[in-house]
């Protein structure tokens, strides 16, 4: 295909905030809300499901859920990357998410471990795709300037989902409410409600400019840049700014892997060494503690299965005003300073939360604070793991690096952790969980290292200043 020039990267950064960008934060962004929902109610109903009168499993069968929901993002989070790549943004977020609303629907019907462990692959296979697909459109669709603090708002109304997952298991796992059998049913139910209302709503967000622009499909990017425009001049009643930044585009329909590959983990090699620690690390921390922290509390502090959900709330809380309080900074100060801050700081205090739990000097409220507290800072650590490795390579295999980092990244931290973590509280010894706890919190302080040495300051640049796409011959001219 023939070059041309472009300035739509340049249009899309120098937009100001308006009604668009609302619009594709609430389509895409409630993603996450789907997915903290679903870690959450699997974790608060593991006790119930721990009940004769339900599907009666055991703490290791429980690991095994969470395993498989683990298992399923990994694999759809590679297939769906590719796609998202190849395909568009677009078409694959509308194909993950319903991927995702059949298995939560399917899960709803589990008649024991292994049919519960079947419909959990297909769930998270959806939102393993959906990672891929939907940083991807936000990262391009929201202006440079932003785009730090809107990618860790995105990732934090993960625990919006949570927190409602919480408070929606303590009415819907009371007996006096509902038989012992239905109520956790219908928590997953609800979930597939939720989802089909987020379909509707994506009809309206478009595709992304930028990757039509590399696929030489101009004249659609321009015929969507300009309605965002016409759009955004009537809503904020101002004239949007001249700009002059040109790039030289030769458009490519197809990437090779060996490219790709080539890029990440030979041109980017660095890169590619600062995105798989800083997503393996958060991914054991993660999936260690919030799927197994329901065993704690029922095993060591004889809290009721059904009452997990007001121990998870506050824990759900603590993530989310982490990003919300400090998301700011990290367009402000920058990426590297911060994304090392939150890293070390959410390992210095597991190691102190984790000696007081095995010390037996914390009740089980002054336990879930003190985790609200690890949380405030791993939540924004780990939204900037998924912003790092979003930013930092050509846009050509955007999807691809962040299925690659996401699926290596979970695969070595958080496929075993919820297993691991279930046999350790499975021992009753607190000192062997302490162990897994230290273990996460040397992961995450070795991962704020790596960011001080590795890091690639992106705070307000250009997605094609931080990484040139491989279909631009020349950018930045003015």
């Amino acid at each position: 295909m023939l070059p041309f020039d472009t300035m739509i990267p340049a249009r899309m950064d120098r937009l100001p905030w308006a009604r668009f960008h609302w619009l594709v934060l609430g389509a895409l962004g409630i993603t996450w809300i789907l997915d903290g929902l679903e870690v959450t109610l699997i974790g608060t109903v593991s006790g119930i499901l721990q009940d004769p009168g339900t599907l009666g499993l055991s703490g290791s069968e429980i690991g095994v859920l969470g395993s498989a929901y683990v298992a399923g993002a990994v694999v759809g989070a590679m297939v769906f990357g590719y796609l998202t790549d190849l395909w568009g943004r677009k078409q694959l977020f509308f194909i993950t998410l319903s991927i995702y609303l059949l298995g939560v629907g399917l899960s709803a019907f589990s008649w024991n471990v292994w049919s519960f462990a079947i419909f959990r692959f297909i769930t998270g296979a959806g939102i393993g795709g959906e990672y891929a697909a939907i940083n991807s459109a936000v990262d391009e669709l929201i202006p440079a300037r932003v785009r730090g603090r809107v990618d860790l708002l995105v990732n934090a109304t993960y625990w919006i989902g949570a927190a409602v997952g919480s408070l929606s298991t303590i009415w819907l796992l009371n007996p006096k409410n509902f038989a012992v059998d239905l109520g956790w049913r219908l928590g997953f139910g609800g979930g597939a409600v939720l989802g089909l209302a987020i379909l509707s709503l994506r009809r309206f967000v478009p595709e992304s400019p930028r990757w039509l622009v590399l696929k030489g499909r101009l004249f659609e990017a321009e015929s969507i840049v300009s309605g965002i425009e016409r759009d955004i001049e009537a809503d904020t009643q101002t004239e949007l700014s001249k700009v002059s930044r040109v790039m030289r585009v030769r458009p490519r329909r197809h990437v090779k892997l060996s490219l790709i590959f080539h890029t990440m983990f030979t041109t980017y090699r660095a890169r590619s060494v600062l995105g798989l620690a800083l997503m393996a690390s958060q991914a054991f921390l993660f999936n260690a503690v919030f799927f197994t922290y329901a065993l704690v509390l029922t095993k060591f502090y004889r809290i009721p299965g059904q009452d997990t959900g007001l121990y998870l709330l506050p824990f759900a809380l603590g993530n989310l005003f982490g990003p919300l309080a400090l998301g700011h900074y990290f367009d402000t100060i920058g990426r590297k300073k911060m994304i090392s801050f939150t890293y070390a700081a959410s390992g210095a205090l597991l190691i102190v939360t984790g000696w007081l739990f095995k010390e037996n000097l914390v009740s089980a409220v002054t336990l879930t604070a003190l985790w609200s507290c690890v949380f405030f800072f791993a939540s924004s650590a780990a939204s900037a793991a998924y912003l790092t490795v979003s930013e930092i390579f050509p846009m050509e295999m955007r999807g691809l690096a962040i299925a690659v980092f996401y699926s290596l990244g979970t695969g070595l931290g958080g496929i075993a952790a919820p297993w691991v973590f279930g046999e350790l509280i499975g021992t009753g010894s607190r000192s062997a969980i302490f162990g897994g706890y230290l273990f996460a919190a040397a992961l995450m302080i070795g991962a704020a290292v790596v960011e001080l040495i590795l890091g690639v300051e992106a705070a307000g640049m250009s997605l094609e200043d931080i990484a040139t796409p491989l279909s631009v011959e020349v950018a930045g001219r003015s």
